[in-house]
C-alpha cells in the first residue's frame, strides 16, 4: 500500500508532498524493486517536469496553444454588453497599400500628439515607447509612424484582444475569463502610464474608458459606517477622466482634488489615486488617497466588493497607494468634495543672464518652498541652467498676502533674468476659471505621443530649508528637471500609516523628476543607453534625499530597489494584502506590488 501511494505521490512531481509523505510515514521501508521504479520516475520527472512546472506557473500569451479557442471567445462575448476588442497599432493604417485606408492614416497623422484620440483608442498609450517590446535579443516589435525606417508594422505590446467593459458585470466576466484560462491581464484606461502598465505584449485587456458615470452626493454615507458619518461627495467610474470630473464638479460649484495634465489624459479612478494621486492643490487639501472615502473593485474571485474604512478595510488601504492593475479592477471612486475657494496665479518666467544666475536663481526659489508649503500653496515648475519656469497657485489667500510671500523672489528673478522675464499674480474666483486663461506661455513640447520615460524623488521639508543651495546645484547639474510642489501643507497633517502611499510623503514638500527620451526607431542599444543615463540620473537625485522616495506614477521601470522607493516600510503590508486578496498573481504590473515573484515579462513565477 504505501509503495503504490508513493509512487502516485511522485507521479505528481510535487516535491512539497513528497516531503510530506515521508515526514508522516517515518515507518517507510525501501526495497530494490521500489527503488528502482522511484529512479525511473524521477528520471520521467526530470524530463517532463520543466514542462508541468511551465503549464502550472506561466501565464498565457496569444498565440500559444493554450490560448482561448474561438468557441470560448464567443461564450465570453454572449456575456458582454459590448463587442470584443481587437486593440491594433495606432499607426497600422499607415502602413496599408489599400486607397480606403489613406483617410485613416491622415487621421493618425494629424492627432498622434492628440491626447483625447489617444485615450479612445484601445491600441494607443500616451507614450509610444509602451506600445513596443524589445525582445530578449534586442529585436524591437513596434508599429512606428514613420514608415520611412523600412520596419514592418508590428503589435509590440499591445495586446490584441480586449474587453471594451461598459459596467462592473462587463468587468467580472472579464476577470473570470482571464482567471479560467490563466491569461496575462492587463487594465487600460486611457494609457496615460509612465511604468507601461496599461500594455502587456500577448495579454488579454480590460479596457474601462468608457465607464463615464458621474454622482454626486450631499450626505454620502459609505457602507457599514455609522449614520453619523457623512461627506460631502462625488462617485465616478472607472473610465472617468479628471477634464470631466472638474467639467461636472464646475456645474455643482464643486471643487474636487485630482490631477492636471498638460494634455487632460489622466483618468481619475485608476492609477492616479491608486499610485497615491499628487495635485496643485494636495497642500491644501491633501493627495488623492486622502480624499478617497470609497471604492467599489472586482477581485481576482470575480467578486465585486466595496472597499472603505468599515468594509474590506485592508484592501481599501491598500488601494490608496500601493499601485494601479495590483488588487484588482476598480470600477468606482468616491472622493470627497470640497467648496469651491479662489485662488492666485503665481506666474514666473525667467531666462538666466549666466550658470551663476541659475544657481542664485534656483537656490532662493527652493529655500521659499517651506514658507508656501505653511500657506498650503501648490503647482508645478522646471529649470536647468538657462531657465526657469513656475505656475503656482495660492488657494483662499488674499492678493497682498500672496504678493509679501512671492514679490521677494519675484525681485530676484528680475535681477538675474534677461529681458522678458515674467513675473505676476493673476487673481481667479476658482480654479475652474484657468481653463479660459491664456497668459500661461507654452514653455514645453507636450509628451503625448513621444518618447518618454521618467525618475522621481521626494523632496522633504528639511533639505529644501537647510540644503537649498546644494540642492539647488545637483538639480542644474542635471539637463531638465521638473519640481511638482504638490506636497507639504495638508500632506504633512496625515499619519503617515493612514494609507498604503509611501510614508516618505508624509514629510515631503515636493516632487523632483528628471527625464530621457529617443527617437521613433531607435536601436535597442541606443535605449539601452538613454536608460542607463536615467538610471545614472536617478543616482544623482538620491544624493539630495533622505529616503530615495519616489512617486510611483511618475517614477523608473530601472529602480535599483523599486520596492523601497515606490513603498517604502509599507511595503511588507502591502505584500501581504496582494497574497491575500490576489494568491495567483492574476494582477501583475511593472515594478507593482509582487511583481519581483514574476519574470521580467511578467509571465512565469520566478519565486
Amino acid at each position: 500500500m504505501d509503495a503504490t501511494v508513493m509512487i502516485g505521490i511522485l507521479s505528481l512531481g510535487n516535491r512539497d508532498v513528497i516531503e510530506w509523505y515521508l515526514t508522516t510515514h517515518p515507518t517507510f521501508q525501501w526495497n530494490n524493486e521500489l527503488g528502482m521504479r522511484f529512479l525511473f520516475l524521477l528520471s520521467l520527472l526530470s524530463i517532463h517536469g520543466v514542462l508541468l512546472t511551465e503549464a502550472k506557473t506561466c501565464k498565457c500569451l496569444y498565440g500559444q496553444s493554450c490560448w482561448p479557442s474561438s468557441e470560448s471567445f464567443t461564450e465570453l462575448a454572449s456575456n458582454l454588453s459590448q463587442p470584443l476588442l481587437s486593440p491594433t497599432p495606432p499607426a497600422l493604417p499607415c502602413y496599408s497599400s489599400d486607397p480606403n485606408l489613406e483617410a485613416a492614416c491622415a487621421d493618425v497623422q494629424a492627432n498622434t500628439h492628440n491626447a483625447t484620440w489617444r485615450t479612445n483608442i484601445p491600441g494607443a498609450m500616451q507614450n509610444i515607447n509602451f506600445e513596443t517590446y524589445i525582445f530578449p535579443n534586442d529585436t524591437v516589435s513596434a508599429c512606428y509612424l514613420n514608415t520611412t525606417l523600412g520596419v514592418a508594422c508590428e503589435q509590440g505590446s499591445i495586446p490584441p484582444v480586449g474587453v471594451d467593459a461598459r459596467s462592473a458585470e462587463d468587468v467580472q466576466a472579464a476577470v473570470r475569463f482571464a482567471k479560467k484560462h490563466n491569461l496575462k491581464l492587463v487594465v487600460h484606461n486611457t494609457g496615460h502610464d509612465y511604468l507601461g502598465r496599461s500594455a502587456g505584449k500577448g495579454a488579454f485587456m480590460i479596457w474601462t474608458h468608457w465607464m463615464k458615470n458621474i454622482a454626486f452626493h450631499d450626505t454620502f454615507q459609505p457602507e457599514g459606517a455609522p449614520s453619523s458619518e457623512t461627506y460631502e461627495a462625488m462617485t465616478i467610474a472607472a473610465g472617468v477622466q479628471w477634464i470631466e470630473v472638474y467639467i461636472a464638479a464646475a456645474a455643482e460649484d464643486k471643487f474636487v482634488v485630482g490631477g492636471i495634465s498638460q494634455d487632460s489624459s489622466v483618468g481619475a479612478a485608476g492609477g492616479w489615486v491608486q499610485g497615491g494621486g499628487h495635485s496643485a492643490f494636495s497642500g491644501k487639501f491633501g493627495l488623492g488617497v486622502d480624499n478617497a472615502l470609497q471604492f467599489t473593485v472586482v477581485k481576482a474571485d470575480g467578486s465585486h466588493v466595496v472597499a472603505n474604512a468599515h468594509k474590506n478595510k485592508n484592501l481599501f488601504w491598500a488601494l490608496r497607494g500601493g499601485g494601479g492593475g495590483t488588487y484588482g479592477v476598480v470600477t468606482s471612486v468616491t472622493y470627497r468634495t470640497h467648496p469651491v475657494v479662489p485662488l492666485t496665479l503665481a506666474l514666473g518666467f525667467v531666462n538666466f543672464t549666466s550658470p551663476d544666475a541659475a544657481q542664485r536663481g534656483v537656490t532662493e526659489f527652493i529655500h521659499l518652498h517651506p514658507t508656501l508649503s505653511d500657506n498650503e500653496w501648490g503647482g508645478y515648475s522646471f529649470f536647468n541652467n538657462y531657465t526657469l519656469f513656475f505656475a503656482y497657485f495660492a488657494t483662499n489667500v488674499s492678493l497682498p498676502d500672496t504678493n509679501a510671500t512671492i514679490s521677494p523672489l519675484f525681485d530676484l528673478l528680475k535681477e538675474l533674468g534677461q529681458e522678458g522675464t515674467i513675473t505676476e499674480l493673476v487673481p481667479f474666483d476658482s480654479f475652474y476659471a484657468l481653463a479660459d486663461y491664456q497668459g500661461i506661455p507654452n514653455t514645453q513640447d507636450s509628451q503625448v505621443g513621444n518618447i518618454v520615460e521618467l525618475s522621481s524623488r521626494l523632496l522633504s521639508r528639511d533639505t529644501a530649508l537647510n540644503k537649498a543651495e546644494e540642492t539647488a546645484k545637483t538639480l542644474l547639474s542635471l539637463p531638465f528637471v521638473a519640481v511638482n510642489y504638490i506636497a507639504g501643507g495638508a500632506v504633512l497633517r496625515q499619519d503617515k500609516d493612514s494609507a498604503g502611499v509611501h510614508p516618505g510623503w508624509r514629510n515631503a514638500l515636493a516632487e523632483v523628476y528628471t527625464s530621457e527620451n529617443w527617437e521613433e526607431g531607435a536601436s535597442a542599444e541606443i535605449i539601452h543607453a538613454a536608460q542607463q543615463r536615467l538610471k545614472n540620473n536617478t543616482v544623482v537625485l538620491d544624493s539630495i534625499t533622505t529616503d530615495s522616495a519616489a512617486y510611483l506614477n511618475e517614477a523608473s521601470l530601472h529602480e535599483v530597489d523599486f520596492k523601497k522607493a515606490f513603498w517604502g516600510s509599507h511595503y511588507p503590508r502591502l505584500k501581504k494584502i496582494k497574497n491575500e486578496v490576489d494568491p495567483s498573481g492574476l494582477f501583475v504590473v511593472p515594478r507593482g506590488v509582487g511583481s519581483d515573484d514574476w519574470d521580467a515579462d511578467l509571465v512565469c513565477r520566478s519565486s
